[in-house]
């Protein structure tokens, strides 16, 4: 894992190799979704295939990881979930086939400083440009998308899912942010990044649909020591990333990085002002006609 600590040149231009590429294949399913099946064969992240019954997909650092939790323990049976690519290309394949897909946005200033502060070698004018393509990549296909905001997932997911029911006449269960709910959510959610051997693997079945949260829990007790994250918890705000971020945050108002927080942000309003015009409900089973190409059909 990357360190989260380390500050990144604010005004480079030059992004790593592979956030580069990345970019310029993931808004394709044809040529994106193949490398994904070989690069992440499961169990997480989940590339969207025939069994897929719901897609869960937004922008990193866009609250991907409590959605998914949060979504999955509120399940009295597990969802088969296709999920953390954070590639458009899933949710525009997930449009394509009428499989019921949640979007996630946040606005791009948390969003961008959240990023670096994960990824320190991508410099903020590349994390910027790919927020930007990332959106505009799935204007086209808003209308078969239910979006939701960072804080829309954060402070009540259970209405979301509400209204995501309601959208595509599915009937998921509501999460209740109860004090125990979420303080197991948040506790899975570091231990996701567990090195203990098997239970990784099994927090990631948990994710993506394939062990529900009681069998979950039920392994659980077979491993008394599960997280090995040397004390930091890599999901919660610390006071060492608020500080990280606040340095970073200064950094955003660089005059050289004014044109791509112009179209980052106008690119966010677009995206919720297109999403607000199609919340009317419909039925999964009609597909867009969108086609998929053949090679997308799995």
């Amino acid at each position: 894992m990357a360190s989260i600590h380390a500050l990144p040149d604010p005004t480079a231009t030059a992004p790593t190799g592979r956030h580069l590429v990345r970019s310029w294949l993931w808004a394709s399913p044809a040529v994106y979704l193949p490398i994904a099946r070989r690069r992440y064969p499961g169990p997480s992240p989940k590339v969207i295939g025939p069994e897929t019954q719901l897609v869960i997909e937004g922008y990193m650092r866009s609250a991907n990881t409590y959605a998914v939790h949060a979504f999955q323990s509120a399940q009295r049976r597990p969802v088969l979930l296709a999920h953390h690519l954070h590639a458009p290309a899933q949710l525009i394949a997930a449009v394509r086939r009428g499989i019921p897909a949640l979007a996630l946005i946040r606005e791009p200033e948390d969003a961008i400083l959240s990023q670096v502060q994960w990824e320190p070698d991508v410099s903020m004018a590349a994390a910027l440009s790919t927020y930007a393509r990332f959106y505009r990549a799935l204007e086209p296909y808003v209308d078969g998308l239910m979006v939701a905001t960072f804080t829309d997932v954060t402070d009540d997911l259970g209405r979301v899912i509400g209204q995501l029911n309601a959208r595509f006449g599915t009937t998921f269960d509501l999460y209740e942010a109860t004090e125990e709910n979420e303080r197991l959510c948040f506790e899975l959610m570091q231990e996701r990044a567990s090195a203990i051997p098997g239970w990784r693997t099994l927090v990631q079945r948990f994710e993506s649909g394939e062990i529900s949260r009681e069998q979950l829990l039920d392994l659980r007790s077979r491993f008394p020591t599960r997280v090995d994250t040397d004390g930091d918890d890599v999901w919660s705000p610390s006071a060492e990333r608020r500080r990280t971020k606040e340095a970073l945050r200064r950094s955003w108002n660089e005059a050289s990085l004014a044109a791509a927080r112009a179209e980052a942000t106008s690119v966010y309003h677009a995206f919720l002002t297109a999403a607000t015009r199609t919340r009317a409900p419909r039925d999964p089973r009609d597909r867009l006609d969108r086609p998929a190409p053949p090679s997308d059909r799995r």
